[in-house]
């Protein structure tokens, strides 16, 4: 096994700040990415929306540099671009840099987060409502699937709302909201600011105080309590737009990151969809042509998580698309994994989790945002975790997942009366199978 070519430090400034810093030396750039533990979980519905919101307005300029277009080169004449995304449980601001331009790169981080001006709020109030057009169709119906079946899964708990909230709230968001949110959770004991590459301890710590000192101490959210599960099959369906195809999210409730089955989840993901030549793949596109794309995965939180396949298809076939689905997921409960099938995951998994440590995003993902909830997991660690998962664990863990009551689908788009009966049979059959 190759052994860790990284080192990984742990500092928290006086101000609460805590500072991860990724020591690869074998790199020749760096990352500064701060995390930010707020989100649409952490939002009441009033509110809903307004953390996306304010992810916007840190873009629109700093006290030195008072609008985008100056803070926008400021940030490209480092060689970097200002990166920013707000998920349902944290906000992340992101610049990639050349060595020699760190120091300045931190610098301006720190103004981004300590010297915001939110000018020109009704000019990005319409760049946000035009990003929540894509989710609308010309009713203005929401079709995003991601979100109606997160609002079936985590109905009545803060994690079923939209990150970017609803668009009355977007048009009703002031100066006074931003501020009001910024002032609350943008605090120091509510961030981690975390540095990868071929950067050292010392100037990382150096470049983190110079930057960040004054940065306001704050409070850190606590972890919420875990959300309920809602008991199932649950299904939405939306008509959209007039289309020739349907669009299906099929979801089960799952746990979160820190317990003890989430490495045999890994591995179960992986066994389902990692490539064209593993289950999912090969049996709805190679073998039966169902769809042109389909996919697996996972969406984890601390506390929490939802396993997730998507696919899209002619109207016509979507039932058919649907039981071969099934048929998947039950034969992972019913069988246990072929042993060629579960090393070739193994050996994926492993390469995979190397070459992440020749990417400074890579690794500020796995060690700055896990940082905002539990300490994370070193390399030999990790794949040892990986490394030890069993055929009759991912089955167990397949058998816990996969179940009617955990079960909710998602489809989108025009389908007829038989179709759409069809659907609701097989969901149905569901529950009688468990």
């Amino acid at each position: 096994m190759q052994t860790q070519s990284f080192r990984v430090h742990h500092d928290r400034l006086g101000n609460g700040l805590r500072l991860v810093t990724v020591e690869l030396p074998h790199l020749h750039s760096a990352s500064i990415a701060a995390y930010v533990r707020i989100g649409s979980r952490f939002e009441s519905p009033e509110d809903n929306g307004l953390s996306h919101f304010l992810e916007h307005m840190l873009f629109r300029g700093t006290q030195r540099l008072p609008d985008a277009y100056q803070l926008n080169r400021a940030v490209e004449e480092l060689g970097g671009t200002l990166y920013a995304e707000t998920s349902r449980d944290s906000s992340l601001y992101q610049i990639g840099l050349h060595l020699e331009t760190m120091r300045p790169g931190m610098l301006l981080m720190g103004e981004i987060l300590r010297q915001p001006v939110f000018s020109q709020i009704d000019v990005e109030r319409r760049i946000i409502l035009e990003e929540l057009q894509e989710d609308l169709d010309q009713k203005g119906r929401d079709i995003n699937l991601y979100d109606l079946v997160y609002g079936m899964v985590y109905a009545g708990h803060p994690l079923g709302q939209k990150i970017t909230g609803p668009v009355s709230n977007v048009e009703r968001f002031n100066e006074v909201d931003v501020w009001r949110h910024f002032k609350a959770h943008y605090g120091a004991s509510n961030t981690v600011l975390c540095v990868c590459g071929a950067v050292s301890r010392d100037e990382a710590l150096s470049w983190a105080t110079e930057a960040m000192t004054d940065l306001p101490v704050g409070q850190e959210h606590p972890i919420l309590a875990p959300a309920p599960v809602n008991e199932g099959p649950l299904r939405i369906h939306r008509d959209g737009d007039s289309g020739t195809q349907t669009s299906l999210y099929l979801a089960f409730s799952a746990f979160g990151e820190l317990d003890p089955d989430f490495p045999a989840l890994v591995v179960l993901g992986r066994i389902l969809d990692d490539g064209m030549s593993t289950r999912l793949y090969q049996r709805v596109v190679n073998e039966l042509g169902l769809a042109y794309y389909v996919s697996a995965g996972f969406d984890a939180f601390v506390d929490t998580g939802v396993f997730e396949l998507q696919a899209t298809a002619v109207h016509a076939t979507v039932p058919e698309l649907m039981r071969e689905m099934m048929g998947i997921l039950t034969a992972l409960r019913t069988e246990e994994v072929r042993p060629e099938e579960l090393q070739k995951a193994l050996r994926r998994y492993r390469w995979d989790l190397l070459a992440a440590c020749d990417d400074p995003g890579s690794m500020s993902e796995w060690w700055g945002r896990t940082e905002l909830y539990h300490r994370p997991v070193g390399l030999e660690e990790k794949l040892a975790r990986v490394e030890a998962v069993t055929a009759a664990d991912i089955q167990r863990v397949a058998r816990r997942v996969f179940q009617a009551a955990h079960m909710t689908l998602g489809t989108v788009g025009r389908m007829g009366a038989r179709v759409k009966g069809e659907l609701r049979e097989i969901v149905e059959n569901a529950r009688t199978q468990d």
